[in-house]
């Protein structure tokens, strides 16, 4: 029953956030996509889509509560949370800076907090909810020049396991996706000689499509996956397996 149901898709106007955004639209639920500052990128996305786009800054909890009570006045109680919002800042720890750690942990994982937080009082009371945190391989086997990106993603793996216990008796579902390295801006960014030996370490012999992201997400959504909770899904084309 996606027909009717709302979903809010943070950075869901670019990369593997666009690919989720679409593909639930395609599916039946009215989406609101978010996005952070790229103006040019969202005017873009929703002239292309039909998709209501939401900007502010889901670091910032007072901002989140404000636009997801917009969401609510205008599309309808938000169902369906795909917490995808996220950034690196990369550099070695003996060189990073507080505001490089403090930057990704807000963006990557405070912002999981605040989304969801925004919206579990709703979903309790009705007794229905979807909650899909989008984590990473990072996340899971650590990276080098990445500690503040890894430990916000493996915090949104343990923030994940644990707001599944409390959302379960509600009907609410709380799981994850780790992406493995996937085909989007951030990815392509890696110099060369880099991406190719990322690549090689990838059974599959290739990047991940947004779309596959995207998949896995529809998924974990559907009300008919009301029995999986606190689960970890890993896309990566079998590069980690956790």
């Amino acid at each position: 029953m996606s027909k009717g149901r709302v979903a809010l898709v943070t950075g869901g106007t670019r990369g593997i956030g666009a690919a989720i955004s679409t593909a639930l639209r395609d599916a039946g639920y009215t989406v609101a996509a978010n996005y952070a500052g790229n103006d040019a990128a969202a005017e873009r996305f929703m002239e292309e889509t039909g998709i209501a786009v939401y900007k502010f800054d889901v670091s910032n909890f007072e901002m989140v509560k404000e636009n997801v009570a917009k969401i609510t006045e205008e599309l309808g109680p938000v169902d369906v949370v795909v917490n995808n919002a996220g950034i690196t800042r990369d550099g070695t720890l003996h060189r990073m800076s507080p505001d490089q750690w403090d930057a990704v942990i807000q963006t990557n994982l405070s912002s999981c907090y605040n989304l969801s937080r925004c919206v579990i009082e709703s979903m309790r009371e009705r007794n229905f909810g979807r909650i899909v945190n989008i984590g990473s391989i990072n996340g899971q086997a650590g990276q080098y020049g990445q500690v503040n990106y890894a430990a916000a993603k493996s915090g949104i793996h343990g923030f994940t396991k644990a707001l599944s216990q409390e959302g379960a008796a509600k009907g609410i579902t709380v799981n994850a996706i780790a992406p493995g390295y996937v085909d989007t801006d951030m990815v392509r960014a890696v110099p060369p000689n880099v991406l190719e030996k990322i690549i090689a370490k990838i059974p599959m012999g290739r990047l991940g499509r947004a779309e596959d992201i995207a998949r896995g997400v529809l998924f974990l959504v559907a009300d008919e996956a009301d029995f999986i909770t606190g689960a970890t899904l890993s896309i990566n084309g079998g590069q980690h397996m956790y």
